[in-house]
């Protein structure tokens, strides 16, 4: 079959690494894509993500049978509803069900209603009524910004004042634009965090493996919050008992109380916890694979990507057996220098024909210049993962083949998967 696949990060050249090992897979095209992507796949640049007409237009062009949606920008603004009104088969969630990451207000509301456990909290637009809110609340909470905010509208705050001033920016001078005129205030919950995946066809629920992430800028989760520096697969620590309480506490209460509020999840549902001394809960929900949790989960899955995505799109779920490998995997995020902050781009990126053969390179903001080498375009700019029989040996794998690769004032964190991060148990 023909596919369309949406987005141009890191996240989308995953997904269309792992679809272009389908024997089912035809033509693969990625809108727009990446200079990585270029290589395994057909780069529409000039259409973007959230050009949902221009999509339309694609998938009518080139005989698409199946548009997999990657970023949360075009299944929030309703890409999927807009490609079903046309007859087209998509995988990703509906504008209705995207709600549960376009709103932040929405998730605590949905938990609070099926009984979900998750961070006690409340959600405001008025700044007087959040201030008064907080005022009463018995610690330092987190305050985030209810709407789409690129994984960087949750603000962990340190004292009142700051938790005072961080809602002052959001509501009334427009930190985060719409996104933080809503306001969520929540305790500040402690214990690991982890994130979590399933596959849902509106009723039925596969889990999937997984993923650590790194948010912090800098070494020892230092400096301000990014899209994420890397990722692993997965901690010791996650037993089959923990997996099982996020199944049934979690995930399928989730998908059933979206069927319940009319708004049936298909997709994937991706929950961002915190294993606290009481268990799991939520911090949020999000509507897609994770970045860069996708670079760290995907090369695990020994299943066939196309079945898997067509079978959710398609309602029969039910029919696919959905396998995991046992090997952990390490990704580590290469970004340019100045990022999460102002970035210059355009610089070359040498070194890549050296990297080892077993080793993944997933690239995000990269592009071909004219000569037909690959430049810098992003912030985040490449991911470097790889496969081993233990973590130690995946970690070791990637930071070996970071060091071959180069371009001028990139950075990276030292201590992705690290013991003293947490990364291999107690």
């Amino acid at each position: 079959m023909n596919i369309l696949l949406v987005g141009g990060g890191a996240r989308e050249h995953t997904i269309a690494w792992k679809l272009r090992q389908s024997p089912r897979v035809d033509e693969l095209l990625v809108a727009p894509g990446n200079a990585g992507t270029a290589r395994i796949a057909r780069n529409l640049p000039q259409t973007k993500a959230n050009d949902l007409e221009g999509i339309v237009q694609a998938t009518r062009e080139h005989k698409i049978d199946l548009v997999v949606v990657g970023p949360e920008e075009p299944l929030v603004l309703g890409l999927v509803d807009r490609l079903a009104a046309e007859g087209i088969t998509a995988f990703g969630s509906s504008k209705a069900a995207s709600h549960l990451e376009g709103s932040k207000a929405f998730c605590k509301e949905l938990c609070q209603r099926y009984g979900i456990p998750h961070a006690r909290g409340a959600s405001f637009t008025s700044r007087d009524d959040a201030r008064s809110y907080l005022k009463e609340f018995d610690q330092v909470p987190v305050v985030k910004a209810s709407g789409l905010a690129a994984g960087k509208g949750a603000i962990i705050c340190e004292t009142q004042e700051e938790a005072l001033q961080t809602i002052d920016r959001m509501i009334n001078e427009g930190a985060f634009g719409e996104a933080g005129r809503t306001v969520v205030i929540e305790e500040r919950l402690s214990g690991r965090e982890i994130s979590v995946f399933a596959f849902a066809d509106g009723r039925t629920v596969v889990p999937m493996v997984p993923a650590c992430d790194y948010k912090r800028v800098f070494d020892g989760d230092e400096g301000p919050n990014t899209g994420g520096m890397g990722s692993f697969s997965q901690p010791a620590w996650y037993d089959a008992a923990l997996a099982e309480t996020i199944r049934t506490r979690i995930l399928e209460p989730a998908v059933r109380g979206m069927e319940a509020e009319g708004r049936p999840y298909r997709g994937v549902l991706y929950g961002g916890l915190m294993v606290t001394d009481d268990g799991p809960k939520v911090l949020e929900f999000n509507c897609r694979f994770g970045d860069p949790e996708a670079q760290v989960t995907l090369p695990r899955l020994k299943s066939d990507l196309a079945d898997i995505l067509w079978a959710v799109a398609t309602n029969s779920l039910h029919e696919v057996d959905v396998q995991w490998s046992d090997q952990a995997c390490v990704g580590v995020v290469m970004a340019s220098g100045g990022y999460p902050g102002e970035y210059d781009t355009g610089f070359p990126i040498a070194g890549l024909g050296r990297v080892e053969e077993d080793a993944l390179v997933f690239h995000a903001g990269t592009r071909l210049d004219e000569e037909g080498g690959v430049v810098t375009s992003g912030g985040r700019v490449l991911t470097v993962a790889a496969l081993g029989a233990s973590l130690n040996e995946a970690r070791g794998k990637a930071y070996r083949n970071i060091q071959h690769i180069h371009f001028s004032r990139c950075h990276y964190r030292r201590d992705i998967a690290a013991p003293s991060q947490g990364a291999v148990g107690e």
